[in-house]
């Protein structure tokens, strides 16, 4: 089964997708995207690791290309989340001549490790707001990702409110 799970900043997504992850048989991995960058990097870090406390998940911490990460055993695994990856991804300093196809092929290579996988996304797309270039280029290359996910994934759900819209599929 491969999941997308996407929803707005503190939507309840996260938990959404610890409970699906830890309803699918494990081994089960936590591949964690953010860079503790500062403070408030490292309390956002902590806070998800209190939150999936008890839930059986080997932390992964991995922020840049997935066509370089090795999960250790078949199992689920949770990619928390592709906002951070593709940010990393595309300002990072080894940044690839297209981004797109980088982190395309490198969550085909995390797919094809897993038995199940389930990925967090934000949805930012909706604020109104124009932005710089390089904050658009962010934005219209997480929009390419997330309908890429979305049209091969099993399942497709938006948080709003902390509650599940399954738009596709269903949750497990």
């Amino acid at each position: 089964m491969e999941l997308l799970i996407t929803g707005g900043s503190a939507s309840g997504k996260s938990q959404v997708a610890e409970a699906a992850a830890a309803a699918l048989p494990g081994p089960r991995f936590y591949i964690a995207t953010m860079r503790p960058w500062d403070d408030e990097c490292r309390a956002r870090i902590e806070k998800h690791r209190r939150q999936r406390a008890g839930l059986g998940f080997a932390t992964v911490e991995h922020y840049g290309d997935l066509r370089r990460l090795d999960l250790p055993a078949r199992g689920t695994a949770l990619l928390e989340c592709m906002s951070n990856l593709t940010a990393n991804v595309l300002f990072g300093p080894d940044r690839p001549a297209d981004p797109f196809a980088a982190v395309t092929a490198g969550l085909e290579r995390l797919r094809a490790q897993c038995a199940h996988l389930v990925v967090v996304t934000n949805e930012v797309f909706s604020d109104g707001v124009a932005y710089d270039r390089e904050t658009t280029a962010y934005l219209d290359l997480l929009a390419a990702l997330n309908g890429w996910m979305g049209r091969r994934f099993d399942t497709v759900a938006e948080v709003v409110c902390g509650i599940p819209i399954v738009q596709k599929g269903a949750l497990p």
